[in-house]
């Protein structure tokens, strides 16, 4: 039997069934948890799932960009109709159902090359039975890619209800990061509009209020489902799973609040920046009013005196352009003093 790491990490990419990584579970074994491949799995399914075999159960996370994958678990996995249906129907909003004795979810996860922008969300489609959990994505995802990992290292889930909670509660802590990182971006810009250094803020604001809002459109609706889950759960489900899954919805309800406080936060600060950005051309325009108001009087009279026809006053007077000038001087102060005034 390959090594759990080596065997984990040849298969990242996806083996010839599309498989990710496998871990076969059993609490009664020596070894409490152990990588398998594609083709062990299918020899698994195929002889001992049906088998009484204590607690154990399987765990297999599918690449859906594999041609292979799709065919492999209608091949081997005796999946429900509705996992099925789930994957090809295009609905992205998260929902966790019974189909039969068992459960489909469907979890919104952001990318595993996660960049703050609203698109770096995908989908993860999971089937959870008491002897067969299955979990395919199309791209990298953080939450499944927490709990490979966590499992990697040595974290071997009882049942397969389990393993289901420890996968909530890992995305769960990749929002709590996620609403963590906002907060500081969101600080930041803070603290630069304070001192007066604006800049594209409000292009970044945008883009972080768009990310929260995505966020929770599509994860608002899992602790509501979870919750009427609970209410009727499968048989195989012990209460002890029941409950700890119970206390992941509320994990996920405190990060809900935060992502909403962190949308008024963020409108507060786009509507300071607004005021800002009003009050700046408030002050532009009014420069500009005044410069015009200003050299209204010199153009008036440059009009006149300029125009080619006889009588122009003053043309023959030795001090005539003085006196122009005075009046222009004079016209162009009390233009001044009532613009001035207008604004105080």
């Amino acid at each position: 039997m390959p090594a759990l790491h080596d065997l984990a990490a040849n298969s990242y990419g996806g083996d010839e069934a599309g498989l990710i990584c496998g871990y076969l579970f059993d609490a009664d074994a020596p070894e409490p948890v152990r990588a398998i491949d594609s083709a062990q799995a299918a020899a698994w399914l195929d002889t001992g799932a049906s088998a009484s075999l204590g607690s154990a159960f399987l765990w297999l996370h599918f690449n859906l960009s594999h041609a292979q994958a799709e065919r492999w678990l209608l091949r081997h996995a005796q999946l429900s109709d509705t996992f099925y249906e789930t994957l090809h129907e295009g609905l992205p909003s998260t929902r966790i159902e019974r189909a039969d004795d068992s459960l489909i979810a469907v979890i919104n996860d952001v990318h595993f090359e996660f960049s703050f922008e609203p698109s770096d969300i995908s989908t993860l489609w999971i089937s959870v039975g008491p002897r067969l959990v299955v979990t395919a994505r199309a791209k990298p995802l953080r939450s499944v890619d927490a709990l490979r990992t966590a499992v990697k290292a040595g974290d071997a889930p009882r049942s397969s209800t389990e393993l289901l909670e420890h996968l909530l509660r890992a995305q769960a802590d990749v929002l709590v990061k996620i609403v963590r990182g906002v907060t500081s971006r969101i600080d930041r810009i803070e603290d630069e509009l304070l001192a007066g250094r604006l800049d594209h803020k409000r292009a970044r604001l945008g883009v972080l209020r768009r990310l929260l809002v995505r966020l929770q459109r599509l994860l608002a609706p899992e602790p509501a489902a979870l919750f009427r889950l609970l209410q009727g759960p499968p048989g195989w489900m012990a209460e002890p799973d029941v409950q700890e899954l119970r206390g992941s919805t509320e994990e996920f309800s405190v990060v809900l609040r935060d992502m909403q406080a962190l949308q008024e936060r963020i409108k507060l600060l786009q509507e300071e920046i607004a005021a800002n950005v009003n009050e700046d051309n408030n002050r532009s325009l009014f420069v500009l009013t005044v410069v015009t108001v200003l050299a209204l009087p010199i153009n008036i009279l440059a009009g006149l005196f300029g125009m080619n026809v006889g009588g122009i006053p003053l043309a023959e007077h030795k001090h005539g352009f003085w006196i122009v000038v005075a009046i222009v001087a004079s016209f162009t102060a009390v233009a001044a003093w009532t613009a001035f005034r207008k604004k105080r």
